[in-house]
């Protein structure tokens, strides 16, 4: 295998935005089952353990995801030696500097925050269904 190989095996890149949003709907799908059981506990207990296994399943597919999207970033900060150039103020080459856009890019495509974002509102909602059917009960 020649050099250019090894560097292109080497270099991260970001996933294809399908992929991306694709986890993204999957961890959404999954924080609404969860949160949803509140409701299907009052009204239709015979569908909490199969939202239940839905949410959780969800869950491990998504949290793994997201497990390896960190420890790519982590192992491209490493292998690179990235906090150790910046905390010399060196020089980085043009392959730190692709890794940098790398991280840079993959932070600010993830759509992370807008995930926890609707799982703190989902888990208002949860909590205001759950305090408005113990109300009605």
């Amino acid at each position: 295998m020649n050099s250019r190989r090894l560097d292109a095996a080497r270099k991260p890149h970001i996933l294809p935005k399908y992929i991306i949003y694709g986890f993204f709907v999957i961890g959404l799908v999954s924080a609404i089952a969860v949160r949803a059981i509140i409701v299907f506990q009052r009204l239709e207990p015979s569908w909490v353990m199969p939202v239940w296994y839905a949410g959780i399943i969800g869950y491990i597919v998504f949290f793994l995801y997201r497990y390896m999207i960190t420890k790519k970033r982590k192992k491209a900060i490493d292998d690179f030696r990235l906090i150790d150039k910046v905390k010399a103020n060196a020089c980085l080459t043009e392959e730190d500097r692709e890794t940098v856009l790398y991280l840079l890019s993959s932070i600010k495509s993830s759509p992370e925050d807008l995930n926890y974002a609707i799982i703190f509102i989902l888990s208002i909602l949860a909590i205001l269904a759950d305090t408005l059917l113990s109300t009605l009960r």
